[in-house]
């Protein structure tokens, strides 16, 4: 950003970021509409299971990395509500869902890359509450399920 006399000019450079943002949830809209179909005609397979389904979350990662470095420069705010239709609110609250929707989907090997995501995992599981037993009344409980098939594996 340069100054000139009080007022602030936003470089070209920094403006590319608010229209890349922009042409990034176009293609990514457009992108899951045919990637959608295409799991349609390919015998109706979860688009989780498409082979380049990483690329979508490739997509959806440079989304959140974009529309982060938006709202870290005040600078540009004004030209948010110049072109993205609610202004900054509007692209407050579908980066959190491209947020949401990239944290849900994130591959093993994005999550390895979260140095503390191991930390997050074991406190997740660790909160797991063992009174509240999803099996119950479905048979045997899972600590009983568990026992039983470590004995069976351990006689085979």
């Amino acid at each position: 950003m340069a100054e000139k006399g009080n007022k602030n000019v936003v470089s070209k450079d920094m403006l590319w970021y608010v229209d890349n943002y922009i042409v990034l949830i176009d293609y990514y809209d457009r992108t899951i509409s045919r990637i959608a179909a295409r799991c349609v005609r390919l015998g109706n397979i979860a688009l989780e299971e498409y082979k380049f389904y990483p690329y979508i979350l490739d997509v959806l990662e440079e989304i959140c990395d974009t529309g982060n470095f938006i709202l870290e420069h005040n600078e540009l705010y004004p030209y948010v509500e110049k072109k993205i239709a609610g202004g900054i609110e509007a692209l407050k609250k579908n980066l959190s869902i491209y947020q949401e929707e990239l944290t849900n989907n994130q591959s093993p090997e994005m999550l390895r890359a979260d140095p503390n995501e191991g930390k997050k995992i074991n406190e997740a599981l660790s909160n797991f509450d063992k009174a509240v037993d999803p099996t119950v009344g479905a048979g045997m409980n899972i600590d009983d399920l568990m026992e039983k098939l470590m004995s069976e594996n351990n006689q085979g």
